[in-house]
C-alpha cells in the first residue's frame, strides 16, 4: 500500500511538472517559430518581446471591451502583422538597422501599453480581468479523468498522463502542431526553399526572378501572426488580465532558443522545452529549504526566479559561437541597378 501511495505521489509530482513545462513553454515556442521564419528570410527580429507585449495588451483590451474571444484574438493578430510590416518597411523596403528597429519596437510597446492602460482603464497600467467567456477553455480534460479511473494503472500512469498531457488549452496543443507545420513549410515546399535562399543568398533568388522583398514581407507577416498567438496566450490562457511588462523577457528567451536550435523549428522546440522545464522547476522550488550543510533556511526567491534567465545566458555564451546563422541575416538587400 505504501509503495502504491509513493508511486501515485510521484505520478502526481512528475505529471504536474511536465504539464507546467508544456504550458510555460508554449509562448516561447510560438515566439521562437516567429523568429525562425523571419530570420530564415534574412531579417533579424529582436522586437519579438515588443510584439508579444503589444498583442497581449490588445487581446486583453478588446476582450474586456467586447467580451469576444474571436475579436480579441483577431485584433491581436492584426496588431502583430502591422508591427511586422512596420519593421519590414524600415528594414526591408529601406536599409534600416534591424537591431535598432527591433529594440525601438520593444521599447515603444513597453511604454505605450502602460500609458494607454492607465488612460483607458485607470487600474495602474493593468486591464480589468477578462470575462470567463473570453478565456481559453481546457481541452480533453475528460480523457484525463477517464485515464485516472482505469483499474490498476489509473492512480499512477493514468494520473501522470492526465496531469501531463490533458486539460491544456488549444494554444498548447496548437503550438506543437505549428512546429510541424513550420518545419514542413520551410523544408518541404517551394516557398520554404525560396525563403531559406533569401536568407542565404538573396542575389541568387533575385537572379532567378523571385522578389526577395516579397519573400521577406511574407515571412514577416507569418512572424506577426505567430508572435500575436504568443502574446494572446499570456492573457487568454495564462493570466486573467494584462499586466505591465508581463512578457518578462520571453521574447529574448525565444531568440536564445532559436539560436540554440540552429534556426530549425525542432531545435527551437527542444530549447523552449528546456527553458520551460527550468521555469517549472523554479516555480516548484519556491519555499524549498537549503540543506543543513549549507546553513539551512529557505532558498532565496530571487535565485530561484533567476534560473531560466541564467540558463539563457549560459546557452548563448556556450553556443552562439557554434551556431551558424543564415549568411544574409541582418543584411538589407539592395537590388543592383544596371
Amino acid at each position: 500500500m505504501d509503495e502504491a501511495l509513493n508511486l501515485a505521489q510521484w505520478a502526481t509530482v512528475l505529471g504536474t511538472l511536465v504539464g507546467s513545462t508544456l504550458r510555460v513553454a508554449t509562448p516561447l515556442i510560438l515566439c521562437a517559430l516567429a523568429g525562425v521564419l523571419s530570420e530564415r528570410s534574412g531579417v533579424v527580429d529582436i522586437g519579438l518581446e515588443g510584439k508579444m507585449l503589444m498583442t497581449a495588451f490588445v487581446a486583453a483590451s478588446v476582450g474586456v471591451l467586447s467580451g469576444s474571444a474571436v475579436l480579441a484574438l483577431s485584433a491581436a493578430i492584426v496588431t502583430g502583422v502591422a508591427l511586422s510590416m512596420l519593421h519590414g518597411y524600415a528594414c526591408v523596403s529601406h536599409p534600416g538597422d534591424q537591431m535598432v528597429t527591433g529594440m525601438a519596437l520593444t521599447m515603444t510597446a513597453s511604454g505605450f501599453t502602460i500609458v494607454v492602460a492607465l488612460a483607458a482603464f485607470k487600474t495602474g497600467g493593468q486591464t480589468p480581468p477578462l470575462p470567463a467567456g473570453v478565456r481559453a477553455e481546457p481541452w480533453l480534460a475528460g480523457v484525463g479523468q477517464a485515464l485516472e479511473a482505469l483499474p490498476l494503472v489509473g492512480p499512477t500512469l493514468g494520473r501522470f498522463l492526465s496531469l501531463a498531457l490533458f486539460g491544456h488549452t488549444l494554444f498548447v496543443y496548437g503550438a506543437f502542431v505549428l512546429v510541424a507545420a513550420v518545419a514542413w513549410l520551410l523544408y518541404r515546399t517551394r516557398f520554404g526553399l525560396r525563403l531559406r535562399a533569401a536568407g542565404e543568398n538573396p542575389a541568387m533568388v533575385d537572379a532567378a526572378g523571385v522578389s526577395v522583398l516579397k519573400l521577406r514581407y511574407q515571412a514577416l507577416a507569418l512572424n506577426g501572426v505567430l508572435a500575436a498567438l504568443a502574446g494572446s496566450f499570456l492573457v487568454l490562457a495564462q493570466n486573467p488580465a494584462f499586466q505591465p511588462h508581463m512578457t518578462a523577457g520571453r521574447g529574448f528567451m525565444a531568440l536564445a532558443a532559436l539560436i540554440f536550435g540552429k534556426w530549425h523549428p525542432r531545435g527551437a522546440l527542444l530549447a523552449c522545452l528546456l527553458f520551460g522545464f527550468m521555469d517549472a522547476v523554479a516555480i516548484r522550488l519556491q519555499g524549498a529549504q537549503l540543506p543543513a550543510a549549507l546553513g539551512g533556511g529557505a532558498v532565496p526567491v530571487q535565485a530561484i526566479q533567476a534560473l531560466p534567465y541564467v540558463l539563457t545566458v549560459v546557452l548563448l555564451a556556450g553556443f552562439i559561437g557554434h551556431a551558424v546563422a543564415p549568411r544574409a541575416l541582418g543584411t538589407p538587400y539592395v537590388k543592383e541597378r544596371h
